[in-house]
């Protein structure tokens, strides 16, 4: 778990990990933010994912000519973020649906 928070980039994963303490605060002291909090993790995540690409580009244009292999692992590293803030969107649709109040 901490290979996959160091490859996905200490900063942003760090942001990502306070959204997801905001999203459980948020939980206890005001459930009715709970999926608004949550949101921040898919946009946060969707914004890591463009600025690790656009520094993958740029090592590509200055590195110039590199095997695909190396392409792709940069993706797989910059969608770590990506993953990460869905997961935390997840997080908060559960805690929303056990915070629903019942129907019977």
């Amino acid at each position: 778990m901490i290979k996959f928070f160091i490859e996905g980039g200490p900063f942003w994963m760090s942001i990502l990990t306070l959204e997801l303490i905001g999203v459980l605060l948020a939980a206890w002291k005001a459930p009715g933010w709970v999926k608004e909090a949550g949101l921040l993790g898919p946009v946060t995540g969707v914004i890591a994912f463009l600025f690790g690409f656009y520094g993958m580009a740029e090592a590509i244009w200055v590195a110039g000519d590199i095997p695909p292999r190396l392409v792709f692992v940069g993706l797989r590293v910059a969608s770590l973020a990506v993953i990460y803030g869905c997961l935390i969107y997840a997080v908060s649709l559960v805690i929303r649906i056990v915070h629903k109040p019942k129907l019977l």
